[in-house]
């Protein structure tokens, strides 16, 4: 085994249920949730628990639920003797690997990511912005699709996560995103499927989140990490404050560059991957942009209990 990275989920990997097990199963995860629950000041530890769904769907319940959920997982890993040598997350998941990394404390990113889903909903009306993944195109075509429909006067279009080769989220006006969509088939895409947000996310039309973000991060109490972040804006590795500061800044209407993350990573001899939150979806793409490298789901108790066996 070579080095150690830990990767963190952003929205779309929740679900009603998530973090019971281990809460019930070790008490460092039971008391990240506590501490959620006191710093934001509703019952977030049963949000994630017990629901409703479409409660736990919305952006600003979301981004803390998912935080608090890879956190309490973390302190788990940590108490355990995981190290990771870097640290990245996807999107919302960057937040969840600044403190994981020792730059933010938990209360801090949880206010932090409520008023980022809170403002990131506010930017645009619900309808009128929409997100697809497009799969089994390139990045280029993909772009120049987009571009296409921009340059035809259909409104706001682009390429907004670049997740693994061949997958290519595009994000923007609700009109722009069919017409773009439709496009990506007559390229030859296998598909492109519409996603269930309710946000065209790191889009142009998330400046006015970008704006309304930035004062709070300004304020935010950031120190020097203990591993190095791979930034989601331009897979560069970082350390200090300003940096990471910046970064967050301008990942709110910027591409989240996974794909060049994830290779940027592995050039810098990391090749075990393990992903620290619910779900599997960033084990998935690590797979896709290099099967040769090693991915350790943690999100369950098992799955948890596998990775301190084999790693802690």
């Amino acid at each position: 085994m070579g080095r150690i990275a830990a990767l963190f989920p952003g929205q779309g990997s929740q679900f009603v249920g998530m973090g019971q097990d281990v809460a019930g199963r070790w008490p460092a995860a039971y008391d990240v949730f506590e501490r959620a629950d006191s710093a934001l000041g509703f019952g977030l530890a049963r949000l994630c628990w017990e629901g409703p769904e479409d409660e736990l769907r919305l952006t600003a319940n979301t981004q803390p639920a998912l935080l608090a959920m890879s956190i309490a997982i973390w302190r788990v890993l940590e108490a355990g003797g995981v190290r990771a040598e870097a640290v990245a997350g996807h999107s919302l998941g960057e937040y969840s690997a600044i403190v994981a990394a020792g730059g933010l404390s938990l209360e801090e990113a949880l206010g932090l990511v409520r008023l980022r889903g809170e403002l990131m909903q506010e930017a645009v009306p619900v309808g009128e912005g929409a997100m697809a993944a497009v799969i089994g195109l390139d990045d280029t075509a993909v772009g120049e699709a987009c571009s296409g429909v921009e340059r035809s006067g259909g409104g706001i279009v682009v390429p907004v996560n670049f997740n693994a080769p061949g997958q290519v989220v595009i994000a923007g006006a609700a009109g722009a995103v069919e017409a773009a969509s439709s496009r990506c088939r007559q390229l030859g895409a296998k598909r492109v499927i519409a996603l269930a947000v309710s946000a065209p996310f790191h889009s142009p039309l998330m400046r006015p989140a970008r704006e309304g973000l930035t004062p709070a991060l300004e304020r935010a109490s950031f120190s020097e990490l203990e591993a190095p972040l791979y930034r989601n804006v331009d897979a560069r590795p970082v350390r200090h404050p300003g940096d990471v500061r910046e970064g967050l800044v301008r990942q709110v209407d910027a591409p989240v560059l996974w794909t060049q993350t994830v290779r940027t990573m592995i050039a810098d001899g990391f090749d075990t991957f393990i992903e620290v939150g619910a779900g599997t979806v960033l084990s998935g793409l690590v797979r896709r942009v290099d099967r040769s490298v090693t991915c350790l789901p943690a999100g369950k108790v098992d799955q948890i209990e596998k990775v301190l066996e084999r790693i802690g």
